[in-house]
């Protein structure tokens, strides 16, 4: 499971780095045309807006993939044992039943529905079921994250004895 994990976190962090390089790029070739040349590219402002989306999106589901997302944790931290893991159970069934519901299942619609719509946008000339595309993909990523910690938590209660030595080394 860690190697579909790092499989994951590559992918993931590989499509960010990415989208964030061409975003880079797409802005400040809008400073350029529009400072330098004094001619404003017509797309550069959509292509950063969606490609922000992507970012965001996109990076949000890589965020919560390596525990780095903002959690509340106040009730959780102090408990131990098997109420933790309980909660932390609990909490991970809550995340995936909305990412598949509401993220996967929901984006799926949107992008159907836009899709069917034919709805395009100004300036990049590009279908907007194409930008939604990102919400049920971040979704299959949180998803997908979320059902592996589930599984290392199943994992670590059937064996509380080989944690705890290996703790104390």
């Amino acid at each position: 499971m860690n190697s579909l994990r790092r499989l994951l976190d590559r992918i993931l962090g590989g499509a960010i780095a990415l989208l964030m390089a061409v975003m880079v790029l797409n802005v400040l070739w809008q400073v350029f045309t529009r400072f330098i040349i004094n001619d404003p590219s017509s797309f550069t402002e959509e292509a950063a807006r969606y490609l922000m989306i992507w970012v965001g999106l996109l990076g949000a589901a890589f965020a919560f993939g390596q525990k780095a997302h903002l959690a509340l944790d106040l009730i959780t931290a102090r408990l131990t044992g098997a109420r933790k893991r309980a909660s932390e159970i609990f909490i991970q069934a809550t995340v995936l039943f909305f990412a598949l519901a509401v993220m996967v299942g929901g984006g799926v619609r949107l992008v159907w529905i836009q899709l069917a719509l034919g709805q395009v946008s100004i300036a990049l000339g590009v279908k907007l079921g194409y930008v939604y595309l990102v919400v049920p993909l971040s979704g299959g990523f949180i998803a997908l994250y979320s059902i592996l910690s589930l599984l290392d938590l199943m994992r670590t209660r059937n064996e509380p004895a080989a944690r705890s030595t290996e703790a104390g080394r």
